[in-house]
């Protein structure tokens, strides 16, 4: 497996885990689907790991199996057709996040910009 196809796979996990998340929200879910997505949702971005990821090989692999792992078993839990809904969302999603990044990353530049001629100017 070469850096590519791990970065393509990342990208999708990360697009997956976002439409898991849409897909907690929505009435159509049942409620086992919304709790496994929650635990393993949670547990992904939660700072305590089963195994610390100071150890060696062992910290990591837990990352690497169990997030994965619940991901793709709460998936198979949810309903397809809101699977496929969540995902479109997501995707949707994912471009609005875009916009405001790119807002906000404006909003610094004109904040450091005036900073910077206040400085300057006197």
């Amino acid at each position: 497996m070469n850096l590519e196809e791990l970065k393509r796979k990342a990208k999708s996990l990360k697009k997956e885990i976002n439409a898991v998340c849409l897909a907690c929200k929505n009435p159509k879910t049942p409620w086992y689907a919304k709790a496994l997505a929650a635990l393993v949702v949670g547990y992904a971005l939660s700072p305590v790991d089963l195994i610390p990821d100071f150890i060696p090989v062992l910290g990591y692999l837990d990352d690497l199996l169990i997030v994965p792992l619940g991901i793709k078993l709460a998936i198979k839990l949810i309903p397809d057709e809101v699977m496929e809904e969540c995902r479109e969302n997501a995707e949707d999603k994912e471009n609005k996040n875009y916009i405001a990044g790119a807002l906000v990353i404006l909003i610094w530049i004109l904040i450091i910009t005036l900073i910077v001629k206040k400085i300057i100017g006197d």
